[in-house]
């Protein structure tokens, strides 16, 4: 039997009111696990993670995690 899978690709980010307030926001680590155990509850996997800052509205910066995961649909 050939093992198959089904994959995800989320942005995770925070939201805008933090980087207009503040002049950036960064990911809080309680919410992104949150997010994680969420999508494992699912049967999602993460594959890889990127972390990257994303300009928004010119003046402000965002941190964003784009997150590839991938689950089994063999069942």
């Amino acid at each position: 039997m050939t093992q198959k899978y089904e994959y995800k690709v989320s942005i995770y980010r925070e939201p805008l009111l933090g980087s207009i307030f503040l002049g950036g926001s960064r990911v809080n680590p309680e919410r992104y696990t949150e997010f994680l155990n969420r999508n494992a509850a699912d049967g999602w996997e993460v594959v890889t993670m990127e972390r990257e800052s994303r300009r928004e509205l010119i003046f402000f910066k965002r941190e964003a995690f784009l997150t590839i995961m991938k689950r089994d649909i063999n069942g």
